[in-house]
């Protein structure tokens, strides 16, 4: 080993340099406050961690608990670390990895799902296209006009880009995408 690469002492000598990055969703049970959201986020862009997917809403409206559920990437050591600094944020509850906990079942992921909504502009040929399409990636159509329509789609995030890349020859015009809301399969809570 080259003098100039002995450990430090730094945590980051631990993970080797092949180890793989993946990506990871971690859910956030947090108190519904102000000011929570950007202590979380502040946390990802002080120490230069990058959000894929961020959504948050409260969902215990009594208790005034919001859930947060992110999706980055990183090593495994660089993962555990986003997650053990995320729990030190006072108003966090609970931090699960979704991904480690699906794993843990024996599954490959958890089950993830986005909404999209998806403008199109067309006539003639080009509009009887979008709506055949549109049915056969079971896109509801929310409004149409003569000349438009805005398509919901619902689905893995896999699903909404390929329908997104085919809808662009069509007259694509426009995309709002909710980002990914995530849970593990089984009886068992977060």
């Amino acid at each position: 080993m080259n003098a100039h690469l002995q450990p430090t002492g730094s945590a980051y000598f631990i993970s080797p340099e092949t180890t793989a990055i993946e990506s990871h969703t971690l859910s956030v049970l947090v108190d519904n406050e102000p000011g929570v959201l950007a202590r979380v986020i502040g946390l990802f862009s002080g120490r230069g961690y990058n959000i894929e997917s961020l959504t948050v809403s409260e969902t215990e409206h009594q208790a005034h608990l919001s859930r947060i559920t992110i999706v980055t990437r990183g090593t495994p050591h660089v993962l555990e670390q986003i997650k053990a600094q995320l729990e030190r944020i006072v108003p966090v509850h609970r931090v699960v990895d979704l991904t480690v906990r699906a794993r843990e079942l024996g599954q490959d992921r958890p089950i993830e799902r986005e909404v999209a909504l998806v403008k199109v502009i067309g006539e003639g040929e080009t509009r009887a296209e979008t709506l055949r399409l549109a049915d056969a990636f079971h896109a509801k159509v929310v409004d149409a006009t003569i000349d438009h329509f805005i398509l919901e789609i619902t689905g893995k995030s896999s699903k909404i880009d390929q329908f997104i890349a085919i809808m662009k020859p069509l007259g694509l015009i426009e995309v709002c995408r909710t980002g990914i809301a995530a849970m593990n399969r089984g009886a068992q809570g977060m």
